[in-house]
């Protein structure tokens, strides 16, 4: 059995959903990053970089046990091991893959900074809203193009990348995102919170995140307490 240690957050569900997906036994272990349980040795071990999630995999490629950091490495990694969600032929997989990264560099992140300055900033910075509202506008505006072209973001199928990239939209609206200026991402994204395996996903671990309204929890999430040694 994988286990995933993990907590409620896009990043967290995307491999939630892939487990899900691909129908592997697994347990979702909870890291609470509002407490700091991302700074505790046991985590800091298979995670080096202290963010969520990781899996730990008794049967790994060679037989032995494995543990990955990184949400995308382990989305790789699952279709590696039960052969779905990513194509088979060299062209197709780089055409998966490209998608895949510009979740990683660039949706992950840019909507990243529009949540925390639009939700979690302690004074609000207009340059700053401004800034990533327009950058999330403007991903938006790729992703539609794209979906204009293709039935999903790696091509024609189903695969990691949208896996990747669903989770980081749910939240469009506080995002300053209007979904209706998108209609191919629209018709997209609702394909994709119609399947059940995403449904499932996106409970796992849900009913124990809480707003962050302590002054403790953003110091530990977004302060000096990310890089105090540990």
């Amino acid at each position: 059995m994988i286990d995933v240690y993990s907590w409620a957050t896009p990043n967290g569900h995307k491999v939630h959903i892939m487990l899900e997906e691909c129908g592997l036994p697994y347990r979702a272990i909870p890291v609470n990053i509002g407490a700091g349980d991302q700074f505790k040795p046991e985590f800091l071990k298979i995670s080096p970089n202290n963010r969520i999630p990781a899996i730990t995999d008794p049967q790994g490629p060679d037989g032995k046990p494995i543990s990955l950091f990184e949400s995308g490495a382990i989305l790789v990694y699952l279709a590696a091991k039960t052969g779905k969600f990513m194509p088979a032929t060299d062209r197709a997989k780089y055409e998966v893959l490209e998608w895949l990264m510009f979740q990683m560099g660039g949706v992950g992140p840019m909507l990243g900074q529009n949540h925390h300055f639009r939700l979690y900033a302690p004074e609000k910075v207009p340059y700053a809203i401004e800034r990533y509202t327009n950058e999330a506008r403007r991903l938006y505006g790729v992703i539609d193009r794209r979906l204009a072209q293709t039935a999903y973001l790696g091509g024609e199928d189903y695969s990691i990348a949208d896996i990747a990239t669903y989770p980081w939209l749910r939240n469009w609206e506080r995002q300053g995102i209007v979904l209706a200026e998108y209609p191919h991402l629209k018709a997209w994204f609702e394909k994709i919170a119609d399947r059940p395996a995403v449904q499932r996903g996106v409970k796992v671990l849900a009913d124990l995140r809480k707003p962050i309204t302590d002054r403790k929890s953003w110091e530990i999430l977004f302060g000096k307490a990310q890089y105090a040694k540990h």
